[in-house]
């Protein structure tokens, strides 16, 4: 990721992932989720930077809150 100051507030963090759906041997219906990058809210609220370690073939993201794991 670059060198800009980032929030530090998990609450402010979004995670970007692509999702690829595909059939398993039994025929079920399966998502695999890669992160691929982080994102952040602008200050005003009216948009959002990101930053990406790679770029969807689909061109399809989907941006969700990150939610820290608790740890066991």
């Amino acid at each position: 990721m670059s060198k800009n100051k980032q929030p530090t507030a998990t609450t402010d963090r979004y995670d970007v992932y692509v999702v690829d759906e595909y059939m398993d041997k039994t025929g079920e219906e399966k998502s695999n989720w890669t992160r691929i990058g982080i994102a952040w809210p602008h200050k005003d609220g009216k948009g959002f930077n990101a930053e990406l370690r790679a770029l969807p073939v689909s061109g399809k993201l989907v941006i969700r809150r990150y939610e820290a794991q608790e740890q066991a």
